[in-house]
């Protein structure tokens, strides 16, 4: 979960596509990943709760992101596959989280304790 979290973050969309599900990767484009990456600024990652299963792995996680001058946040309960010795991304089930303006002034959502202006914003 943490290194497609970086991946997004550092728009490396090969390795999202690489660590999708086998059955899942006929479903996505670099294109898309891209166009999604280059658009969100990712600020900060909390891992909510993680549980195992026979057959899968789940990741509960928050990634907080800007866009737009919005705070905008992906909240998902992820559901991982081990392939070929590795752990890939099946599908997930997301939360409807609303999107926050930020405005200069306000403290930076990244909780650096710096307000937006002097930290995020650009």
């Amino acid at each position: 979960m943490r290194s497609r979290y970086s991946a997004y973050a550092t728009n490396n969309a090969q390795y999202i596509l690489e660590t999708y599900a086998k059955s899942e990767q006929s479903n996505h484009s670099l294109e898309d990943i891209e166009a999604f990456a280059s658009i969100a600024n990712f600020i900060k990652l909390e891992i909510v709760s993680t549980k195992t299963s026979p057959e899968f792995d789940y990741v509960e996680f928050k990634a907080h992101y800007l866009a737009g001058g919005k705070h905008c946040q992906i909240h998902e309960v992820s559901r991982f596959i081990k392939e070929e010795g590795a752990w890939r991304y099946l599908d997930g089930q997301l939360y409807d989280v609303p999107e926050l303006k930020v405005s200069r002034n306000d403290p930076c959502p990244c909780n650096s304790g710096k307000k937006f202006k002097k930290c995020h914003a650009s």
